[in-house]
């Protein structure tokens, strides 16, 4: 082989190590793809967590439009509501 083959040989060796290390490890490459796909996927679990909150929102809100028992019974729940003649008892929870 002659030296300026092996010079060339050894300069086409080195390019292709600096393309093999941009593909895998630059901003754009395989590691940070791998990265973002870990991210879209916590990102989706995370959207069907709200949709799923968002529905039951929903429904509490559709059910506090159709009457008063729904905002009586959220009442009585959150904020202790008793009614006239009604006793109230507070059973406290055992230690």
């Amino acid at each position: 082989m002659t030296p300026s083959l092996r010079i060339l040989a050894m300069v086409l060796a080195v390019l292709l190590v600096a393309l093999q290390y941009k593909v895998w490890f630059s901003d754009v490459g395989y590691v940070a793809a791998q990265a973002l796909e870990v991210e879209v996927e916590a990102q989706r679990s995370r959207v069907g967590l709200m949709a799923r909150r968002n529905e039951i929102l929903t429904s509490e809100v559709l059910a506090l439009r159709q009457g008063e028992a729904a905002a009586e019974a959220r009442a009585r729940t959150d904020l202790g509501m008793v009614k006239q003649g009604e006793t109230f008892y507070l059973v406290p929870d055992a230690p």
